[in-house]
């Protein structure tokens, strides 16, 4: 009668027990992590990426369609800004960001027995070229959107700044997007 406490089958289990643990003690020794905007042991405030950052020159972001989207840019470039630079003073230009974004409004819930939209859904989306500028090349692409929504009321003025609110919201979470993209791509570069 076989038993798993069989005193031959002890040592086998333990030895590839053993063999396995050893194994993944190597394979974990062998991964590399690497912090995003921290420095690697030198001197405070020398990120590779935080550096790579700074030396990126945002264009004026431009809207895809006839729409007028100027202050929606604005709130976006400038949110990009604060995240490459944090308050610092801008590099020598390496790089060129161009952005084209375009903001779709949907409506996402009507009154009851009214038929008029009750919330709305406001959605930034941006594609984003960044280009060295000695060389014109482009160096990586991408696409990056937001959404937010907002209550639609009888007042009016409350409606603009519930609008106005949102696309700012979602203008926010696409610099956050595009700042994070471009961190990993810089990090995997280096």
């Amino acid at each position: 009668m076989s038993s798993p406490d069989h005193p031959t089958s002890q040592p086998a289990t333990r030895r590839a027990l053993l063999v396995l643990a050893l194994g993944a003690a190597l394979a974990a020794g062998a991964c590399q992590v690497r912090p995003l905007y921290g420095s690697l042991g030198g001197p405070a405030g020398t990120s590779p990426v935080a550096e790579q950052f700074a030396a990126i020159d945002i264009d004026t972001v431009e809207a895809s369609s006839t729409e007028t989207l100027e202050r929606v840019g604005q709130v976006l470039r400038n949110e990009l800004i604060f995240g490459f630079r944090r308050g610092r003073e801008a590099a020598p230009p390496r790089y060129r960001l161009k952005i084209i974004i375009d903001r779709p409004l949907n409506e996402v819930g009507v009154e009851r027995l009214a038929d008029v939209p009750s919330a709305y859904s406001v959605t930034v989306n941006a594609s984003y070229v960044l280009s060295e500028i000695g060389t014109g090349r482009t160096v990586t692409t991408g696409r990056a959107f937001g959404s937010a929504s907002f209550d639609f009321s009888s007042q009016r003025f409350a409606n603009l700044r519930a609008e106005r609110d949102a696309e700012d919201r979602a203008a926010k979470v696409v610099a956050g997007n595009i700042q994070t993209r471009l961190a990993g791509f810089f990090a995997s570069q280096g």
